[in-house]
């Protein structure tokens, strides 16, 4: 995405079914389960920068040894301090002698992370500021295993104040710091009662207390937890946890908004937000990864079982689109076809843009993650472009005009030409303080490649999605303009979009999208802005009642889409450039987008079509902060 938006947050975990010697024996090290981790983190780095965090359980430590361990880094490259220090400590432990890799129980008893039970998460901060306090994994201390709980998660509520609220009313204290903190004490809550219903019945059995600590670990129902805690959760998410007795789960919302993988054999158990990086990491197959199923928990017992559980009602399934546009890395099968078929989609529209004028038209694309698209576009004009040379050429025989210089002027000079005009400086620095110098920086991040265009050529790149355009405005379009083609086409694989997401990705303030602001110049222009105050008032009685109708579609209701795209092209224009060539910005449809990406529907940002009640509450009051212009996000 030439303007990215914010990445989704990305988990990882690694549940070791063998004893540390198995791994130091077979694999040479009995750190294997903990280099497994930072291999999975790293391979969903692009799911958050903002902080990483890891835990572990160690099982079957003696009565007052520790047992549970965390740690969590904000500072630029937090997966790399993460594991950095981690393995500082390692190289400093085993120069003390008291860890020899070659006597995993050493490992096991003095290093942190020597443990057979690991979480990992990269973060994203969509609420709860970014200090390292509200870095994942978040953790609840007890003196009883059971009721240690180390949680991280890729997921938004939309209703933090709802889960306060409940916790209030059953007479906790909580933190308002975000909606992580809420999920946590909410499941922290049902697994003391869990606990304590357990204890409560196994006291009276006269047992010791190893015996009867044994027993409560083993008969403690962590599927019944989830159902009891998530009663009232409204969002997307993708939960990962650990308790302290050795248990851990993995839970996913009953519309399947956010995924969730994973991968199990008779070593290791292994999750991710992602299907490829356990592909690579592991080595296996794509049948063999699974994915979580939408309203299930998978439970991983210490004892080694493991158990995917209904938790919640299910719902319709509506997983998330822009996974498949944007934030999932394309080394995934299916998503690489889809991609493919997202910029094929377009072909249409392309193909009328340029006016089938193929000998004075260069494709590209804006780096990075339109790069598939790209190839799926050219493929599909490419083929097109086949079908009329073989039109061309059976005609021209049939009249016996087929010549070599006819052969010449068919293929050769008329076939789709694509070229890499724009690459981004990734070492360019826009940190500077000064705000003029930083604006001048950040609109040099993107080069061209002089000489890739021809002056009076037509220019089309491929773009994944548009959301405010001002990278377009300030920088993209600017550093084109000096290509002097006769006309600049950006093409987005992506429908416009016109509302909030609530369910992990940052862009919930309406005022910021560019197809909200010229649906809303539109209204201007045409003598039509009293229908904002009409929308003001509904949206009011919406969110008071909490109804399920999102009033905001309204604004767009009097325009087409090609109408809002030229009004968009207006807005984002330069200013004061010599350039005078034509813009256009083409959008991918809504039914293109379902043919191309068939099994993820969730398009509630392009259509205001949300799969939760709090999605609607959401897009509501994002208009009662436009129109009040609060600024902020509206959950």
């Amino acid at each position: 995405m030439s303007e990215p938006i914010g990445h989704e947050c990305g988990i990882a975990l690694v549940r070791l079914l063998k004893p540390l010697a198995y791994y130091a024996e077979k694999y040479k090290s009995p750190l294997w389960g903990f280099e497994k981790l930072f291999l999975l983190m790293e391979k969903q780095h692009n799911r958050g920068q903002d902080g990483a965090g890891v835990a572990c359980v160690k099982l079957d430590m003696p009565a007052g040894e520790p047992y549970m361990f965390r740690e969590r880094n904000t500072t630029p490259n937090p997966l790399d301090k993460v594991f950095g220090a981690l393995l500082e400590q390692y190289r400093e432990l085993t120069a003390k002698g008291q860890v020899h890799p070659e006597f995993p129980d050493t490992v096991k008893r003095h290093f942190d992370f020597g443990g057979e039970l690991l979480l990992g998460h990269l973060r994203y901060g969509t609420s709860g500021g970014y200090g390292v306090s509200a870095c994942h994994p978040y953790f609840r201390r007890s003196s009883w295993p059971t009721r240690n709980l180390a949680l991280c998660g890729n997921f938004n509520m939309t209703n933090t104040r709802e889960l306060n609220d409940s916790l209030i009313a059953i007479g906790q204290h909580p933190i308002f710091a975000s909606d992580t903190q809420a999920v946590l004490e909410k499941i922290g809550f049902f697994l003391d009662e869990e606990h304590e219903d357990i204890y409560r019945y196994l006291r009276t059995r006269e047992m010791d207390g190893a015996e009867l600590s044994r027993r409560i670990s083993e008969d403690l129902d962590v599927a019944r937890v989830l159902t009891r805690a998530s009663q009232k959760w409204d969002g997307g998410y993708a939960i990962a946890g650990l308790i302290g007795n050795g248990d851990a789960f993995v839970a996913r919302d009953p519309s399947g908004i956010r995924p969730a993988f994973y991968f199990k054999n008779d070593e290791v158990v292994a999750f991710a937000s992602e299907r490829a990086p356990l592909m690579t990491v592991f080595d296996v197959a794509v049948e063999d990864v699974r994915e979580v199923e939408p309203g299930h928990v998978v439970v991983m017992k210490k004892r080694g079982t493991v158990q995917s559980v209904a938790f919640t009602a299910p719902l319709p399934r509506t997983s998330c689109s822009f996974e498949r546009i944007y934030f999932s890395r394309g080394n995934d099968l299916d998503i690489y076809r889809e991609r493919q078929a997202l910029g094929g989609g377009l072909a249409d529209q392309v193909i009328k843009s340029i006016g089938h004028d193929w000998a004075n038209t260069v494709f590209s694309f804006i780096p990075n993650t339109a790069e598939v698209a790209y190839y799926g576009l050219m493929s599909t004009l490419r083929a097109r472009r086949r079908d009329e040379v073989k039109a061309a050429i059976l005609q021209a025989a049939a009249a016996g005009e087929l010549t070599e210089a006819v052969l010449d002027d068919l293929i050769l000079r008329n076939w789709p030409r694509g070229e890499k005009v724009v690459s981004k400086d990734i070492k360019l620095r826009t940190f500077i303080g000064q705000e003029s110098l930083r604006n001048q920086l950040a609109s040099h991040v993107y080069d061209i490649t002089y000489g890739s265009v021809k002056p009076g050529d037509n220019l089309v790149c491929v773009d994944d999605s548009i959301v405010r355009g001002t990278t377009l405005r300030k920088s993209i379009l600017r550093i084109l303009a000096r290509l002097q083609p006769k006309k600049i086409i950006i093409v987005s694989t992506a429908p416009q979009i016109r509302y909030p997401d609530c369910y992990g990705i940052d862009m919930s303030e309406l005022g910021k999208f560019i197809a909200f602001e010229a649906a809303i110049e539109l209204l201007r222009e045409r003598g039509q802005l009293g229908l904002l105050e009409d929308v003001y008032k509904a949206c009011y009685d919406e969110v008071a009642r909490g109804g399920p109708v999102n009033h905001v579609r309204r604004i767009y209701e009097p325009f087409t889409p090609e109408e809002i795209s030229a009004k968009i092209v207006e807005r984002v224009r330069p200013k004061g450039i010599e350039w005078k060539g034509e813009i256009e910005i083409i959008f991918q449809t809504i039914e293109h987008l379902h043919e191309a990406v068939p099994h993820h529907t969730g398009d509630w940002y392009f259509t205001g079509k949300y799969p939760t009640p709090g999605g609607y509450r959401v897009v509501n009051q994002a208009f009662l902060n436009y129109h009040e212009r609060a600024e902020g996000r509206a959950y």
